[in-house]
């Protein structure tokens, strides 16, 4: 009789364990083949799949639809295809799709919750107007000294070394400009600030991929546990250095050009949106702030310490990881097509010498070639692989084909807008897999499809720091290349793997490049 018994128990939690996989049959939409339990995460979950390479997956396996359904693990998740329809979606129906999915209980993780990313509804519009005016063109010109400052420490550190190649691993930090913390991760890689910065990013770690997966997989016993995205020992780290760099300024009247003190700007009298017509934007790429952030209510209350310290967490993590991994794939571009870098060593010896010798901010934004270069690195490597929404009440997608019908969301569904994808689809992106700047010169940019480009995201939720990314990339090579080459070594992946324990964009091997002095005539 047990064995009966077992046999009804196994069945049943067969059909329990399967059908959430039907979600999307049952409504109509097209779906791949989902793995038991694991949906289409299981190759990605195993790591033998990197995280943009299931993105691609999940976006070519139902051609010809506008949208389609896979799931991540139980979440079934609707993956946008058409332009218009991501328009529709992110901009024009915004109002339905406010806040990203979820992953971490939001009273679990102070410095995680509090942060713009995780932020959501009324609490969220509110951050973003109190935000936005510190990333406005006029305070880029503002922090440019300090960014530049960072660019030259960064090359002087290659030419004290007095060698014609040297080999790096090119993946560093952004502390001296985020945070204001006097600390050179390239001499002293044993610093705390650096090590706390690695902890934080590592997304590598068993234990902290197996949060994401405990969230899919059982969301309330994450609730119960309360699962943090960071580690103690970084929350308290990154904490303590905010405030008692805050207190610092304070007491000895200390103004220095970085995020902190707009940062504090904002808490001791707001901050207005400045921009200036005379001053050039920081290239193609940037993402321009919405009317629905820019005229929304600021926070009424006093911005608290640990508020300051989740935004400025969460820009540090920005630049130590995806800034840093979008400077790391340029430099291995640059190193494998010689033809395009030389290009570029030419016009930053020509803008060096209209500047007569120093860099400035109307120099740098004048390089075209640069931002196409930079414009380029960022559609063949975007830094934001994905970006998602929820909707955050029911919402209908009206049939635009015959073959479709309307497809009803309840609220709280997920949706996935599959960026690295779209800058792969050779609809788009004629020969994707070629690294081509001048898809993004004068005469070709213009017929770029609109919504086919989202390295910063899309609508009033886009990334808030496109102009600082923007900076300290063009501020970096121009220093690198105005003194070196980058060139490929023997530890050079060729052609370059994506290494598959991450989420983010990294590479398998690391990004081991040369610089080569260059012989200045």
């Amino acid at each position: 009789m047990w064995w009966i018994l077992a046999a009804i128990a196994a069945v049943l939690g067969y059909w329990l364990l399967t059908r959430p996989h039907k979600y999307w049959i049952k409504k109509g939409v097209k779906q791949g083949n989902p793995a038991f339990i694991f949906g289409e995460s299981w190759a990605q979950t195993m790591q033998k799949q990197s995280f943009p390479e299931m993105v691609e997956m999940v976006y070519n396996m139902c051609p010809n639809t506008r949208y389609s359904g896979f799931y991540q693990f139980f979440l079934p998740t609707l993956v946008l295809k058409d332009p218009d329809l991501i328009k529709q979606i992110t901009v024009k129906d915004f109002d339905h799709f406010v806040d990203h999915q979820p992953f971490i209980p939001e009273d679990s993780d102070p410095l995680w919750s509090n942060n713009l990313f995780a932020l959501n509804g009324k609490r969220w519009r509110e951050m973003r107007a109190t935000l936005s005016p510190a990333f406005t063109s006029s305070k880029m010109k503002y922090m440019f000294s300090l960014i530049s400052q960072s660019g030259e420490q960064f090359v002087n550190y290659f030419l004290k070394q007095n060698e014609d190649l040297i080999t790096v691993e090119m993946k560093d930090v952004i502390a001296n400009t985020a945070f204001g913390v006097e600390c050179d991760s390239l001499v002293d890689r044993k610093n705390e600030f650096f090590l706390m910065g690695k902890e934080a990013t590592d997304f590598s770690n068993f234990w902290k991929n197996l949060k994401f997966i405990l969230y899919f997989l059982a969301p309330k016993l994450s609730d119960l546990f309360k699962v943090r995205f960071f580690s103690e020992e970084v929350n308290k780290f990154f904490t303590s250095l905010v405030k008692i760099n805050i207190e610092s300024r304070e007491k000895h009247g200390i103004v220095r050009p970085d995020m902190i003190h707009l940062l504090l700007e904002a808490r001791r009298n707001g901050l207005k949106h400045e921009e200036s017509h005379s001053i050039q934007d920081t290239g193609f790429a940037t993402v321009e702030e919405h009317e629905f952030t820019k005229n929304a209510k600021k926070i009424e209350r006093v911005m608290t310490d640990q508020d300051i310290a989740s935004q400025a967490l969460i820009f540090f993590f920005a630049g130590f990881d995806t800034v840093s991994s979008l400077m790391s794939l340029m430099s291995y571009e640059l190193a494998v097509n010689p033809d395009v870098q030389n290009k570029l060593v030419q016009e930053v010896d020509e803008t060096l010498e209209t500047c007569g010798g120093k860099i400035t901010y109307e120099g740098l934004l004048g390089m075209k070639y640069m931002d196409m270069v930079v414009s380029e690195s960022l559609r063949k490597w975007p830094n934001t692989v994905t970006t998602d929404r929820i909707s955050t009440k029911p919402y209908t997608i009206e049939p635009k084909y015959p073959d479709e019908k309307p497809l009803h969301l309840e609220k709280n569904s997920s949706i996935w807008i599959p960026i690295f994808a779209i800058h792969r689809d050779p609809k788009y992106y004629p020969e994707p897999e070629r690294f081509d700047p001048e898809r993004f010169n004068d005469e070709n940019k213009v017929n770029i499809k609109p919504y086919t480009y989202l390295p910063f995201g899309i609508g009033p939720r886009n990334c808030i720091g496109s102009r600082f990314a923007l900076l300290e990339t063009k501020i970096l090579f121009f220093y690198i290349l105005s003194h070196f080459r980058i060139v490929p070594v023997q530890k050079t992946p060729i052609p370059l793997v994506l290494c598959k324990k991450q989420f983010n964009l990294n590479a398998r091997d690391g990004f081991w490049l040369g610089l080569q002095r260059r012989n200045k005539i």
